[in-house]
């Protein structure tokens, strides 16, 4: 297939004017999202649709029924409980992406990279949320431990022997999950999100002024130092930030496992964001080469989160421990079956769909087909990080209604502020050395 070049242009910079019609759709959605919430808060809060749920064991199902007064035995009433949980749902999974943004910039910076020039804009902007996210971050976690709505290990005397609520599994665990220790770490690790992402942000706005090769140089050094950082405090998070909901539970690979659904929905909002910008007259230089990269990225992560989904959940199936088998319980079989649905929905959506569509190399160079899987990714993914909140937190009264409202004022809200930063600064980092090699990219 032939490939369209600009041999005959040189860069030259590309402001984004963000149309009135984009602003609308971006309230459109926070507006819609307050509609759905208020709704959702509405009917949970008058019991509408709730069910008697007996207690099943070690899943611990619990009562949530009556007009009003439809209250877990230990913790907030019912429609309180999946709002703050539902916040802290939505705002991991896009705090985690505007972080990825950072990431991908990064990675491309020490890895000498080229292509990626003409998206890197679209990347640092992404990381506009990393200071609302942390903010709404240690707001709700504030807020649930009043009631101890997410975190079941900060109830009070779970590690006092002397308590009556004393967990020994839990107490063991104290020297890590303890109050003061969580919150410096996600205060640190957030700010060095932040702190590297707006360093990498002005050395790379400075090169648009001043134009050499010092800035680049710098940048290569700022990114090697993020990402040995990065690779330590995306872990961690993910074990404080997820997988210390279910207090027993723990898995090696559970760190692997969340980058990999943050990374592989920071690649398909790249695209997205590429593609829109291209079909709005921008980015002129973006060809289906720079796209079909993109697509592979998707592809390749698709499968490899696949991988790591497989290898942790094929170990604890063929041990069979209790301790390990019950997380799988509770989402495969558990609560009456309330979330086997989504248990083989999220390797539909995350792993098939992108493996099938996206196998061709025509697909992974045709925007309405890379369209159809970023999205796909992007929502699967949403689940993805549902499904490993959800049955740990809210047991079988997890619901729709309030938790997408709250992902769609996340969405609008997210966008907008992205989009702004987006339009502070050229598109096209014009004076980036490998900005000419990006331009003329060719697979």
């Amino acid at each position: 297939m032939a490939t369209t070049t600009h041999h005959h242009e040189t860069a030259t910079a590309e402001f984004l004017e963000l149309a009135p019609s984009a602003r609308r759709r971006f309230t459109l959605f926070m507006v819609a999202g307050v509609i759905l919430l208020a709704i959702g808060l509405i009917l949970s809060y008058l019991g509408i649709g709730a069910e008697h749920h007996a207690a099943a064991g070690a899943e611990g199902a619990h009562h949530t029924a009556g007009a009003g007064s439809s209250v877990e035995h230990h913790g907030s009433p019912i429609w309180l409980k999946r709002l703050i949980v539902s916040l802290w749902h939505s705002n991991v999974f896009f705090t985690g992406i505007a972080a990825v943004g950072t990431v991908f910039v990064a990675i491309n910076y020490v890895a000498y990279a080229g292509w990626s020039v003409i998206v890197k804009r679209i990347a640092e902007a992404f990381s506009a949320w990393l200071i609302p996210g942390a903010v709404i971050m240690l707001v709700v976690f504030g807020v649930s431990l009043i009631n101890h709505d997410i975190f079941h290990w900060t109830a009070p005397g779970i590690m006092d022997p002397k308590s009556e609520n004393y967990d020994a599994i839990i107490a063991g665990k104290s020297g890590f999950l303890n109050l003061p220790f969580f919150v410096i770490r996600m205060v640190v690790f957030l700010f060095i999100w932040w702190f590297f992402s707006e360093r990498l942000r002005k050395l790379s706005l400075e090169e648009d002024q001043m134009g050499g090769t010092g800035f680049w140089d710098k940048s290569i050094n700022v990114s090697a130092l993020f990402l040995v950082f990065y690779a330590v405090t995306s872990s961690i998070a993910a074990w404080d930030w997820v997988m210390s909901i279910d207090t027993h539970w723990f898995s090696t690979m559970f760190g692997w496992y969340v980058f990999a659904s943050w990374w592989v929905s920071g690649i398909a909002g790249i695209t997205l964001c590429a593609i829109f910008l291209k079909q709005a007259g921008y980015l002129r230089f973006l060809t289906a080469d720079h796209l079909h990269d993109l697509g592979k990225l998707m592809f390749g992560f698709s499968i490899f989160w696949t991988y790591v989904w497989f290898s942790q959940f094929m170990l604890i199936w063929y041990a069979n421990i209790p301790e390990e088998s019950v997380y799988y319980n509770q989402r495969l079989g558990g609560f009456n079956d309330k979330y086997t649905w989504m248990f083989f929905f999220n390797l539909i959506i995350n792993f098939v769909f992108p493996f099938l569509v996206l196998m061709t190399r025509d697909a992974k160079r045709q925007m309405i087909m890379l369209k159809l899987v970023t999205i796909a990714i992007l929502i699967g993914h949403w689940f993805d990080f549902y499904l490993m909140i959800m049955p740990g937190t809210l047991k079988a009264d997890s619901g729709f209604m309030i938790e997408i409202g709250v992902a769609l004022i996340f969405l609008g809200a997210w966008l907008t502020l992205m989009t702004k930063r987006l339009s502070q600064a050229s598109l096209i980092p014009v004076n980036h050395p490998f900005v000419e090699e990006s331009m003329h990219h060719t697979t």
